[in-house]
């Protein structure tokens, strides 16, 4: 029933859009009120009066960038940690360690244009690569639970990428840079009065730095908006597309200082094959004092890549269509607060197929215990509904209050397409038990409420103070929950749930400008994998930390600009890992302390430069906190120079000290120290052309 709805949903907002037509990069309280983001409440409203700690990269900062990968953007700003993976692929931490594992993803929310990449239950670690962040406008940032609007999967965090407006553009970017690296941009844009368009291109092809580590990657995105006189429609779609031949970790102590490791790759058969298309329409319209927005969207995902970090090396086969709707009513009342509601409802048929074409290598009991053929396959149709309420109100004691409240459901039905059990795809049982388990069909429901509360008030004309308590949950990920291994038939698992407490200060004046956060948070019922293989609600962590931003004008020409995060992540009860209770350890892959500083140079209006000096700080690989990497110190230049009114030249050179550093450190126990290793010295040049 509910597909039902949501498709008619659909086709008659996509009707009506058919009747018409067959951050930035300086400083100073001006420009924050201008800086505008819509992650807080799926609505447009100025930086200043958002009461969340949100950060933007604008669209001139990330001309500048010009990032090849996404990591060289978001890991400017205070919070954010994106562990680069070769190629595309990447881990997240946004106050957080660097989260590994099935259900990793779901404490993350990757949205383009506010419409999550993902499913809420069919999340990935890599799912950033999906949205066209090379042509956007600007991408934002909420660090800490985004629940209370977002719901699950926005525990410690949401990334909304934000697409240029629709209307008159054209614009072509080439680029080329070292290992055969060859980029192609575009934007073509119309306005034809009430109703624009605009097509965003991206393209790049590199051999990689590793042997057999090339990769190709597509974007497109489309846009429009059209005004109908008494309503407003917006919409668009992307499709993405990456092929890429995958490196592995290099293994061995310091590996990725060693000249004769550091660009092999151990695992040259391993790949990566990802399509994912979203489109989506949305209706704005007023209804006397409430102006509705309802956006109908429809997404699609298909990835196969081989899993070259287990035993075995299988591949997985997974896919996902949903189709869904978002709906938010907004009106400010007669005392001048400003309330608002609404729905989410989504509805998603996923699959998941894990095949092993070759028999198993190592030792004797991975090769009694992980049998060649199917591991799993398997059938799951998710269903997702959830209300909020939000209400924001100024006293005329200068404080301002913001409360928020979601209730959501998120339900799966899950059918398993083999034999039930712990066999080989035959039903034959493995001489030492077989690792992989499949469960019996069954239905799981997970509902949850994510309440915020929030102060804030101006202490003058340049400062400004926060206060935030609130919860994140992410309920469990499908594969969670059915891709079971050795003696687990059923994953009894319950909602994660994170509890946050926040004090905040944001400031700014003529030249200068800071946010200083402090936060405490405590996370419950976290999904472990425990010794034996099984997935329990077993972890309790303890995050705590201190985000400082700060930007000043030296002079009319030189500007410096930077980030500096102290932090603290702990495991809070007793877990035996490796022999060792790791009660009040360090949670692996967190850093205490990692920033950046970036000295900005602007002689005239034609040219802009930038010197970025990037600080990872030392952290344990490992939860017993026996292993760790040292970190590093990373100079980045950047440059931009108008050659004339149409056409800009830049230079983008990385790891400018050409340091021998580890993108990932990571330890296992049966490889010990492991590195993606870092590039070295690599220069990237582009010419863009507007020609009109």
């Amino acid at each position: 029933m509910i597909r039902k709805l949501l498709v008619s949903s659909i086709a008659a907002t996509t009707a009506f859009a058919a009747l018409p037509a067959v951050a930035q990069i300086q400083s100073g309280q001006a420009v924050i009120q201008e800086i505008e983001v819509t992650s807080t409440n799926r609505r447009s409203q100025g930086l200043a009066d958002v009461n969340a700690a949100v950060s933007v990269i604008g669209e001139e900062e990330l001309d500048l960038i010009g990032h090849t990968h996404h990591q060289e953007a978001l890991n400017r700003l205070p919070g954010v940690n994106i562990n680069r993976g070769n190629g595309q692929e990447s881990l997240t931490s946004i106050r957080s360690a660097v989260l590994t594992g099935a259900g990793a993803c779901g404490a993350f929310m990757v949205a383009e244009n506010g419409i999550p990449v993902r499913s809420h239950g069919f999340c990935n670690v890599n799912e950033m690569f999906d949205a066209h962040a090379e042509n956007a406008e600007r991408i934002e940032v909420i660090r800490g639970p985004g629940s209370a609007f977002w719901g699950s999967n926005a525990l410690h965090g949401l990334i909304n990428v934000v697409l240029p407006e629709p209307g008159e553009a054209g614009e072509i970017t080439l680029e080329q840079g070292p290992r055969g690296t060859y980029r192609g941009q575009a934007a073509i844009g119309y306005d034809q009065g009430a109703f624009k368009n605009i097509l965003l291109l991206n393209g790049i092809s590199e051999e990689g730095y590793h042997d057999n580590s090339n990769y190709d990657q597509q974007k497109v995105s489309w846009l429009y908006s059209y005004d109908m006189g008494d309503a407003q429609l917006d919409g668009g779609f992307t499709v993405s597309n990456l092929n890429q031949e995958t490196a592995g970790y290099v293994v061995g102590k310091d590996a990725y200082e060693d000249s004769n490791l550091r660009d092999t790759n151990p695992n040259p058969e391993a790949f990566r094959d990802n399509i994912n298309a979203r489109v989506w329409t949305s209706l704005t319209r007023q209804f006397g004092d409430w102006e509705v927005v309802a956006t109908p969207y429809f997404r699609e995902v298909n990835m196969t890549f081989m899993q070259h970090f287990l035993p075995g090396k299988p591949i997985e086969d997974t896919e996902h269509r949903s189709v869904g709707i978002q709906l938010a009513a907004y009106r400010q009342l007669s005392n001048g607060a400003n309330l608002a509601w609404g729905f989410d409802a989504e509805d998603t048929d996923g699959k998941l197929k894990q095949f092993q074409p070759n028999p198993t290598t190592g030792s004797f009991f991975l090769r009694n215990s992980i049998p060649q053929g199917m591991h799993y396959d398997y059938e799951v149709e998710a269903q997702q509904f959830a209300g909020f309420l939000s209400y924001e109100q100024s006293f005329d004691s200068g404080w301002e209050l913001s409360l928020g409240l979601r209730l959501e459901q998120v339900k799966y039905d899950y059918d398993n397409m083999m034999i039930d059990g712990r066999t080989d795809q035959n039903g034959v049982a493995c001489r030492f038990g077989c690792r992989y388990n499949r469960p019996a069909d069954s239905d799981d429901e997970f509902t949850d409420l994510s309440p915020k509360f929030g102060l804030s008030r101006a202490l003058n004309d340049n400062h400004s103070i926060q206060l935030r308590a609130q919860r994140g949950i992410r309920a469990p990920q499908a594969t969670e929950l059915y891709r079971l291994q050795n003696a687990q038939t059923i994953a009894d698992l319950d909602s994660v749930e994170l509890d946050s407490y926040e004090i905040g200060f944001i400031g700014a004046g003529d030249n200068w400008d800071y946010t200083v956060s402090l936060y405490f948070m405590d996370k419950e019922d976290d999904i472990i994998t425990n010794s034996a293989r099984e997935n329990l609600n077993g972890g309790e962590t303890e995050h705590q930390g201190l985000e400082v931003g700060v930007g000043f004008d030296l002079s009319s020409e030189w500007s410096l600009r930077g980030t500096l995060n102290l932090a603290k992540h702990e495991y809070e009860n007793e877990i035996i890992s490796g022999g060792t209770n790791i009660d009040g350890k360090d949670v692996d892959s967190a850093p205490n302390t990692f920033g950046n500083l970036r000295l900005t140079y602007r002689p005239s209006s034609r040219l802009l430069a930038e010197l970025e000096y990037v600080n990872m700080g030392d952290y344990y690989t490992n939860p017993e906190n026996t292993a760790s990497y040292d970190g590093h110190d990373l100079l980045n230049l950047r440059a931009q120079y108008e050659v004339s009114d149409d056409l800009t030249v830049s230079l983008n050179v990385l790891n400018l000290a050409n340091e021998e550093y580890a993108e990932r450190a990571d330890w296992t126990t049966f490889t010990g120290d492991r590195y993606f290793t870092g590039q070295p010295l690599r220069a990237f040049i582009s010419v863009n052309w507007k020609y009109k």
